[in-house]
């Protein structure tokens, strides 16, 4: 197959599980193909699913990953020793192991096209993702606490590992036990790289965006604790620091591209 039969297969395939559904109309131009699509898989419950469906969809998701090009770590220059700067979709990125801003429920986005990064991960991933997540979860027995962190294999994403942590939400004004939350995330899932033995970690930007917490003061947090742990002799030898938006390279920029990391206010958090 195709790329255009493969990812009509995959529809197909979502819309039969969905008895309310089974009559939709399935676009005809690829673009709203791929919205209908990442939109099933978005809402789709963690339960398992057959061979054919595993098969198919993850020579797709390759295949489309490959299509939007990948970023070998290997291939970036480092701003600091051991540190880098990347603007660029994380979902792209081929290093030991990204880090996902989820929820506490741990399982991915479920708003169909949401633009946060849990949706996104989830999505080129595979629908094993949320599978894994949910017996985690299950496992656990309870929400995921702020500041913790939780690692599964990557599927079909170009990195091997990610690690899910959950970061603070800010309602108002940022508080000491926010700062602190904030740094438990870092620590929590370089601590996790170290145990699994993981050269290279990228970091999404914790909590910013839909979690509110302030740019700027989240980055200098990442770098300060990043900077603290990499002192530390660990597997842990690469840190990315992945943004999005033009805002946060600005900031980070500015806080690792300059003589060194400046002291910042959050020192004896």
């Amino acid at each position: 197959m195709d790329q255009s039969e493969k990812r009509l297969f995959l529809i197909q395939s979502l819309l039969n599980e969905r008895p309310s559904c089974q009559k939709q109309m399935i676009p005809t131009d690829s673009e709203r193909q791929k919205i209908l699509l990442r939109g099933l898989m978005n809402v789709r419950r963690p339960v398992r699913i057959g061979a054919d469906f595993l098969q198919t969809q993850d020579a797709y998701l390759q295949d489309e990953t490959a299509a939007k090009g990948i970023t070998d770590i290997d291939d970036l220059t480092p701003v600091q020793p051991g540190l880098y700067l990347w603007q660029g979709d994380i979902t792209t990125l081929k290093c030991d192991a990204i880090v996902n801003a989820a929820n506490s429920g741990m399982t991915g986005c479920y708003i169909p096209n949401h633009r946060c990064i849990d949706n996104a991960i989830h999505t080129f991933a595979g629908v094993e993702l949320r599978l894994t997540c949910e017996q985690l979860m299950e496992q656990q027995g309870y929400p995921e606490p702020t500041g913790r962190a939780k690692i599964t294999p990557a599927f079909n994403l170009p990195c091997r590992y990610v690690l899910h942590t959950v970061g603070p939400i800010i309602d108002g004004r940022v508080t000491k036990a926010d700062k602190e939350l904030l740094v438990s995330c870092y620590r929590s899932c370089l601590a996790l790289a170290a145990e699994n033995n993981l050269e290279s970690v990228a970091f999404c930007c914790i909590s910013t965006g839909e979690f509110h917490f302030p740019n700027e003061l989240a980055a200098q947090i990442a770098v300060e604790t990043v900077n603290q742990f990499m002192n530390r002799k660990t597997s842990v030898k690469k840190v990315i620091f992945n943004v999005f938006k033009d805002l946060d390279k600005a900031i980070y920029e500015k806080l690792l591209c300059a003589n060194g990391v400046a002291e910042s206010s959050i020192t004896g958090l």
